[in-house]
C-alpha cells in the first residue's frame, strides 16, 4: 500500500468557470445585436444625368409643391396630414402595392413634406419608390 500516490481515476476538469467565461460571452453578443429591422421600403435614389425608364410610363406618381400640396396622379388631395393623402393613394393606386411610385417634390417644398409622402407609401405597403429629378445643365449638354 502507497500512501500519498494518486490514481489515474482522480483526474478532474473544473468546468464551472469555463460555464462561466461561455455565459459572460453569450450576454454580450445577446445585448450588443440590434434586432431592428430598418426599412422595408425600398428607396432608389435616381442619378440626374440618368435617362427615363419605361417603367416610369405606368408608374403612380405623387407630386408636391412648394407649398405642401399634394397631388396623387392627377387627383389633388384636399385635406391636411397624412389621412387624406393616404385615402388618395389608395383610391389611385387600388390593390397593387408593387406598383413603382415616383415623388416629384418641388425643390423648395420642406423635407417634412417629402417625409410624409414617403410614410403614408410605407403604412400603405408600397415598397418600389423612386424620387425624380431633373437632369443638370452639365448633364442635359451631353
Amino acid at each position: 500500500m502507497r500512501i500519498g500516490s494518486r490514481r489515474e481515476d482522480d483526474f478532474e476538469i473544473n468546468v464551472i468557470s469555463l460555464i462561466d467565461v461561455l455565459l459572460t460571452l453569450l450576454m454580450f453578443f445577446v445585448l450588443s445585436t440590434t434586432f431592428i429591422e430598418h426599412s422595408r421600403m425600398q428607396v432608389n435614389l435616381p442619378k440626374a444625368g440618368a435617362e427615363a425608364h419605361d417603367a416610369t410610363a405606368q408608374a403612380l406618381t405623387v407630386v408636391i409643391d412648394r407649398d405642401g400640396h399634394y397631388s396623387v396622379g392627377s387627383d389633388e388631395v384636399l385635406g391636411e396630414g397624412i389621412g387624406p393623402l393616404k385615402t388618395s393613394i389608395e383610391r389611385v393606386a387600388g390593390t397593387d402595392r408593387e406598383r413603382l411610385v415616383v415623388i416629384r417634390a418641388d425643390a423648395l417644398t420642406a423635407h417634412q413634406n417629402v417625409v410624409r409622402a414617403m410614410d403614408a407609401l410605407g403604412q400603405l405597403g408600397f415598397t418600389h419608390l423612386s424620387i425624380a429629378t431633373t437632369p443638370t445643365e452639365a448633364a442635359a449638354d451631353k
